[in-house]
């Protein structure tokens, strides 16, 4: 399994990407982030990115993925809605589109795989529960958390 994960720098990101190198069936990690992980692993490949509202620049590398983890957040504390929104919900859709339109577009070259995304408000404190039958490719039934579509 090829894996997306955005924040892999925060708290539950830095979680998910120590799951994602350790667990044996997936292949490769990309993180998106605004700065670097500091780690270097066989499997991780890194993108410093820091519009996470317009993602044509890196839209490119975003292809041939078969899930993504989306960790990117802020706490509420201190916050206008407006600017918690932003943060939050207006970041998390700007991503899920950018990748159904890329999936989309992919149809007739990847008919038989799929793709989850599994947000930061939406993650089970198990990961490596969805690594192993959440959004795997044998797994004939996902989590009802991932956002998914069918390539």
């Amino acid at each position: 399994m090829k894996v997306i994960l955005f924040g892999a720098t925060g708290m539950v990101g830095q979680g998910v990407l120590r799951e994602c190198l350790l667990d044996a069936e997936v292949e490769s990690v990309l993180a998106v982030g605004r700065s670097p992980t500091g780690q270097r692993h066989p499997k991780l490949r890194e993108i410093l990115h820091d519009n996470f509202l317009d993602y044509s620049a890196i839209e490119s590398q975003l292809t041939a993925y078969d899930a993504c983890f989306f960790c990117l957040g802020v706490s509420s504390i201190g916050l206008s809605e407006e600017r918690y929104r932003r943060l939050t919900y207006d970041i998390t859709l700007a991503a899920a589109a950018t990748l159904a339109r890329i999936m989309n577009s992919s149809i007739s070259r990847c008919a038989s795989t799929r793709c989850g995304m599994i947000t930061r408000s939406t993650m089970p404190s198990d990961l490596s529960k969805i690594l192993r039958s959440g959004i795997s490719r044998s797994s004939g039934s996902r989590s009802s958390r991932a956002w998914r579509t069918e390539r």
